[in-house]
């Protein structure tokens, strides 16, 4: 009897260890190599605030790395600020301007270089009857008045345009306070942001496209970078070189990036996945006959999200007509902060969203190089962050 039963457990264990194989061939399973010290996931929830969620986690993370402690910054004090500079101007360009949600990781850096900072204590920026962030309303309302001052109706702008412009925003995201109190200490946004101690002039923006030379700075074409921000033209090697000697030398970087690619999935992993021979490479004609376009699409998405996902060989040309062709587009901002790899072997950088942490990895994505390489529209990095080589390229000190 002890036998047998003895034969059922290690028939029990054989079947375990069995399944416990089949399941990492099927998912992914990860380790970190660098991870660097990163503050909670937020949740921009319903607005395109990206770029203030990925910029503040950055400052976050950067005080972390100074020794100065676990600060929550306000993401909505930098988000009033920008509005209000944006309605500005979008006037006195008669509207030839974007203005929506959305804007850039240097217009964050701008509004905290000129403004300051404040807690999220002081300024959470829901002052309208929600828990979370949803701009709808906000947005259009401040696009429908901008366009009136803009129609000009008087004959010339009015003295009270402005100070109409700042209700709204203030309206739902708060007044910017003048004084506050934090830790038993009486502020001002311009003197917590210079306790803060942090250096705006140290981070600079890269980018990799050929339609402008190498090693200068221009700024790059997008919508949401309406203070037209520059950012340094590397080549993608020495783009991809700074993304990791970031990460092993102990800087985040924020990450803009297109999400709109099918190998981004919203469970927590990226691929550059080479749809095309996905639809073909190892399947025979009837294992597609017969399904609906929804159906393809969901065996891929499957495909997709299991280890050893072929990939891309991603070239400098590549990215290049992707963003000339608009399939490369300015979609997310998010805060690169490590370095893992799969059960393969095979390198993914971990990225800290904004999109809460309801997803497998609680708020993490898990990006494959050749993503990265692929569909980084511009990154935000400190200069120490830089290789020295490439430093002396750009001019910078």
């Amino acid at each position: 009897m002890k036998n047998f039963i003895a034969a059922g457990l290690l028939l029990a264990c054989a079947f375990s260890a069995t399944d416990a194989g089949a399941q990492e061939k099927d998912e992914y399973v990860f380790t970190p190599v660098k991870e660097l010290k990163i503050t909670p996931v937020k949740n921009q929830n319903r607005t395109g605030t990206c770029w203030a969620f990925s910029t503040v986690g950055f400052l976050e993370a950067e005080l972390l790395r100074m020794g100065k402690g676990e600060y929550d910054l306000s993401e909505m004090f930098i988000v009033n600020r920008s509005y209000k500079d944006k309605a500005d101007k979008y006037v006195r360009l008669h509207g030839c301007l974007n203005f929506g949600q959305g804007s850039s990781t240097g217009d964050a850096i701008y509004v905290t270089k000129q403004y300051g900072a404040v807690p999220e204590s002081v300024m959470s920026g829901l002052q309208y009857g929600e828990d979370q962030h949803v701009h709808g309303e906000l947005e259009s309302l401040a696009i429908s008045y901008v366009n009136t001052v803009v129609k000009n109706p008087n004959g010339k702008l009015s003295t009270a345009w402005k100070e109409g412009f700042d209700g709204i925003v203030d309206a739902y995201l708060g007044a910017v306070p003048e004084k506050f109190t934090y830790n038993g200490k009486e502020y001002t946004p311009e003197s917590f942001g210079k306790e803060l101690g942090l250096n705006m002039d140290n981070y600079v923006s890269l980018t990799s496209y050929t339609h402008h030379p190498f090693y200068t700075a221009f700024p790059v074409e997008v919508e949401d970078n309406w203070r037209w921000e520059s950012a340094y033209n590397l080549p993608l090697d020495e783009l991809m070189q700074v993304v990791d000697n970031s990460i092993n030398t102990g800087y985040t970087i924020v990450w803009g990036a297109d999400v709109s690619e099918k190998g981004f999935t919203r469970n927590g992993i990226a691929v550059a996945a080479d749809v095309a021979s996905l639809e073909t490479s190892g399947s025979d004609q009837d294992k597609w006959v017969g399904l609906s376009k929804s159906e393809k699409e969901e065996e891929i998405k499957k495909m997709i999200e299991k280890p050893g996902c072929k990939e891309l060989t991603v070239t400098q040309e590549m990215r290049q007509k992707d963003f000339d062709n608009y399939q490369t587009t300015d979609d997310h901002g998010m805060l690169i902060y490590g370095i893992a790899k799969d059960q393969n072997g095979k390198k993914f950088y971990m990225i800290k969203n904004s999109w809460g942490t309801d997803n497998k990895y609680k708020g993490t994505w898990y990006v494959s190089e050749p993503y990265v390489a692929y569909k980084t529209m511009d990154i935000l990095v400190h200069k120490d962050a830089i290789p020295q080589a490439i430093k002396v390229k750009l001019g910078l000190k």
